[in-house]
């Protein structure tokens, strides 16, 4: 069977690595990460990885009260080559072929990130982690994975998260939250819902890239979702504003 994408832009929030812990890497949680991604290459699917760094921030961030928001942003861009590093070690452990590309330079350890050449190492069927957000403070991983989605002409962008998609409320607080099997890009920002960042979305709507919100912590999930089956939320403009009342 076919998947339905042939490359995709996987993603992943830091918080979900910190498994029961209040912060750092949770290795089981690590491993089911790889298990998953491991299973969209085994289908043949191009995949480049975007990580969020708040697991190694938040442990840090008392600490770093007082600290200038740029000087954050870029202990946060640090955060995130931090979880990269740990997934590009555990998949290169179980024998895929992996490239890490930093925004910002650090040639000891990743390569930068060159468009180009991420394609071609994704044409070449090596899993691509792109590291640093987007180099610059004040953007958010999120806009980071949107960017670089439209740059590496991703057919869509899979959120993995903690949660069966989304919701017209935190499901993790209210258990009556409703859940959008669909929802367009004008719903989310009408809504305020926290799926992505608005200038993610915005980039998003801009270049008719859908976004799937799934639950990265189902085992198979990213699997049934590349086969087809209906997994989580698809945000996208093919749905009409009109559907789901206030």
């Amino acid at each position: 069977m076919e998947p339905r994408f042939k490359r995709i832009l996987l993603k992943l929030s830091g918080e979900a690595l910190m498994g029961d812990n209040e912060y750092g890497i949770d290795p089981a949680a690590l491993q089911n990460y790889a298990d998953e991604i491991i299973s969209a290459v085994d289908l043949g699917v191009e995949v480049g990885i975007v990580l969020g760094g708040g697991n190694i921030y938040r442990g840090v961030s008392s600490a770093a009260e007082g600290i200038h928001k740029a000087s954050g942003d870029q202990m946060g861009m640090l955060a995130t080559m931090i979880n990269s590093l740990a997934l590009q070690n555990t998949l290169e452990t179980k024998g895929v072929h992996t490239r890490l590309a930093s925004a910002i330079e650090m040639n000891q350890i990743a390569e930068p990130y060159i468009r180009r050449r991420a394609i071609r190492h994704l044409e070449k069927g090596r899993v691509v982690i792109m590291g640093a957000g987007t180099g610059h403070p004040y953007f958010t991983t999120d806009t980071a994975a949107a960017l670089r989605a439209v740059e590496i002409e991703a057919d869509v962008i899979l959120k993995g998260t903690r949660v069966n998609g989304v919701y017209d409320s935190d499901p993790e607080k209210n258990p009556d939250a409703a859940h959008f099997p669909e929802i367009s890009y004008f719903d989310v920002m009408r809504r305020d819902l926290r799926v992505m960042d608005m200038t993610a979305i915005t980039l998003c709507r801009e270049n008719k890239l859908p976004i799937i919100v799934f639950n990265i912590n189902t085992s198979g999930n990213l699997r049934r979702l590349l086969l087809g089956e209906e997994v989580g939320t698809l945000v996208s403009d093919s749905t009409s504003s009109t559907t789901y009342p206030e």
